[in-house]
C-alpha cells in the first residue's frame, strides 16, 4: 500500500497548486495528477454534471492504484466528496474543510471571507463546514466568475485582472473581513492582485498548504500507508483530457518543471 501512488485530480491547472504543497511536504511519494482541461471549467456546471466527472475521474484513479485521493478542486468537493467517501475504500480528502480550519485560526475579529466559483459559493459548502467547525464566525461570500478563466489564461496580474478583482471583492471588502479563503485553486496565482485589493491587513488563506498539512498527517497516522524514504526516486505523472502543449506549458508556471511527462486520456 505504501508504495502506491496518491491520485490528485481538479477541472484543470489550478489543482498543481495543491500538488506542488504535496510534492514539498512529501517529495518521497508517487503522484498520479488528472486535470480535466477538456471539460474545463467546473464552476458555472450544475452540480450533477460535476458530480459525474468526479466520479469518472476517482474511479480512473483507484484503478491507476492510487492509496488516496485529493479532490483538489473546490467545486469537485463542495458537490462529491460524501459520495466518493462512500465509494472508495481509500481515504478520499477535499479542500474546503482543511482551508476554513485554518481561516477559524487565524482570524481575530470572527469575520471570514470566502471566494470561489459560482457552483462552489451556491453550494453551500462553506456554510455547512463552517456551521459545524465554528457557528460563532460570520462567513461572507463571494462568487469571482471570470478569475479562473484568467489564470488558465496565463494573465494574473494585468489592469484588467485588477479592475475585475475590484469589483468581484467588494462583498467581502464591505464586510470588513480581516481572513479571506482563496476558495478555488486556482485563486493563489492571483494572490498578489487579491492581497493588494484586499489590504495587507488582511489574511489569505490558500487551501493548498492545508490540504497538505492534511494528506501528510492522514499517511502518518496509517503507517503503511506512507511511502518508506530511501527507495526509488518518485514518480510523477500527469494526465489531460484536454491539449497536452498546452498543460504542459501552462503546467510549468503553475507547479514547475516537474511538469514534463503529460500524457493525453480520452474518455
Amino acid at each position: 500500500m505504501n508504495d502506491r501512488p496518491i491520485g490528485v485530480f481538479d477541472s484543470g491547472l489550478g489543482g498543481l497548486t495543491v500538488l506542488r504543497a504535496l510534492v514539498d511536504l512529501l517529495p518521497g511519494e508517487d503522484v498520479v495528477y488528472f486535470g480535466d482541461t477538456g471539460r474545463f471549467p467546473y464552476g458555472p456546471k450544475p452540480g450533477h454534471e460535476v458530480l459525474e466527472y468526479a466520479l469518472e475521474i476517482s474511479d480512473l484513479l483507484v484503478d491507476l492504484g492510487a492509496k488516496m485521493i485529493v479532490v483538489a478542486c473546490n467545486s469537485a468537493t463542495a458537490v462529491a466528496l460524501p459520495t466518493l467517501r462512500a465509494r472508495h475504500d481509500i481515504p478520499v480528502v477535499g479542500v474546503v474543510e482543511p482551508g476554513l480550519r485554518a481561516a477559524v485560526l487565524a482570524t481575530r475579529t470572527g469575520r471570514v471571507g470566502v471566494i470561489g466559483t459560482v457552483g462552489t459559493v451556491g453550494s453551500g459548502a462553506y456554510q455547512r463546514v463552517a456551521a459545524e467547525l465554528a457557528p460563532h464566525v460570520e462567513l461572507t461570500l463571494a462568487a469571482c466568475p471570470g478569475f479562473v478563466e484568467l489564470v488558465e489564461a496565463g494573465d494574473v496580474d494585468s489592469d484588467q485582472v485588477h479592475v475585475l478583482a475590484e469589483r468581484l471583492l467588494a462583498p467581502v471588502r464591505r464586510a470588513a473581513v480581516d481572513t479571506l479563503v482563496l476558495g478555488c485553486t486556482h485563486y493563489p496565482l492571483l494572490a498578489r492582485t487579491i492581497g493588494d485589493v484586499m489590504g495587507r491587513e488582511v489574511v489569505l488563506v490558500s487551501s493548498a498548504d492545508e490540504t497538505a498539512f492534511e494528506v501528510r498527517a492522514m499517511l502518518r497516522a496509517e503507517r503503511r500507508r506512507e511511502r518508506a524514504r530511501g527507495g526509488d526516486p518518485p514518480r510523477h505523472t500527469f494526465l489531460t483530457s484536454g491539449d497536452v502543449e498546452r498543460f504542459r506549458e501552462l503546467g510549468t508556471r503553475f507547479m514547475g518543471p516537474e511538469v514534463q511527462a503529460v500524457q493525453e486520456w480520452r474518455w
